[in-house]
Formats: structure tokens, sequence, C-alpha cells
């Protein structure tokens, strides 16, 4: 076999091996996928808002940007999701622009928590190739759902969260 056919071999391989390690429960995600599994220590530059209390708290982190559409659209299905749940579920907005551009943002009108890391930690530590990508976690830090919100099929919804909910809360 000469080596240009050997080479494109390994390279479908490769590519077919690291698109297989990227589905989380038979959909593509565009991250590392951390479900059922730990998820990386939050790290924030900046909190645009109040900093919230996580202790005991279901936590969802947006990973989202100003100039993303698909990120712009989804703010009002996650205010909807802070206003009923909120008494057990952090959302936090979770961009790597800086403070700034985020505030020159007037709508829509987020309601949830805010924050800004330009050095993009978490992020990076998630491996988030495309946005909106999103973590819901467990009190306990474990990732329960994980992916883009409006992937048909598999959208992030306030059944899901409730059922998420219900599932692990332990109080």
């Amino acid at each position: 076999m000469n080596r240009k056919v050997l080479l494109s071999v390994i390279v479908l391989l490769l590519s077919i091996t690291l698109q297989a390690q990227n589905k989380s429960n038979g959909k593509q995600i565009w991250a590392k996928s951390f479900l059922n599994q730990k998820a990386p220590k939050l790290e924030v530059q900046e909190w645009l808002t109040e900093k919230p209390d996580l202790n005991g708290k279901f936590v969802l982190i947006d990973f989202w940007a100003t100039w993303c559409g698909p990120c712009r659209r989804f703010i009002p299905e996650l205010n909807k999701f802070h206003k009923k749940f909120g008494d057990k579920l952090v959302i936090i907005g979770l961009s790597s622009e800086s403070a700034e551009t985020i505030r020159k943002m007037e709508s829509p009108k987020i309601k949830y928590y805010i924050a800004s890391d330009p050095l993009s930690r978490t992020k990076n530590a998630v491996q988030v190739r495309g946005i909106p990508h999103v973590i819901l976690m467990s009190p306990d830090g474990i990732v329960r759902w994980e992916g883009f919100p409006a992937l048909p099929g598999y959208e992030l919804t306030e059944k899901v969260i409730d059922d998420i909910i219900k599932k692990y809360d332990k109080k």
C-alpha cells in the first residue's frame, strides 16, 4: 500500500474515532463530554451580576457570546428556566468576551447570573468548539446534561430540567 493511501486511511480512522468520542447518548456535541462525570472547576474573571451561591444547587452553565445568534435566541428560554427553577437551579451565562462587551448588549435582557472570563479557562477545560453549549450539573458537581440546547431531538426543555432535578435532588 502506498504512503498516500495509508495516510488517508489513518486520517479517516482518526476522524471517525474523534467524532465518536464527541457524541453523548447518541447526540453530537461540540465539546468534550463530561456526562455523568465531575465537571471542571468554574473559573470566572468577573461577575457582571452578584456572585451566585452554588451550595446545594443544580448549576447550569451556558457558554455563549453576544455575537452568537443561537445564543441570543436561547436567552429567553434560560430566563424562563431561571424563573421556574430558581429555588433549586442556578443559571450562569459565561462568555469569553470582555465585561464591557457583554454590558453593551441590551437585548434580549438576561435575568440570570452573568460572568466574563476572557481567558476562557472553563470553556477550554470543557473544550467547547461550538456555542451555545450548556452543561447542567447536579449539586454534587456531576454533569447530568450537556450539549447544544436547541439540537433537534435533544432540546433542553423545562421537562428535561424538571426530570433531572427530580432524579438527582437529594433534599
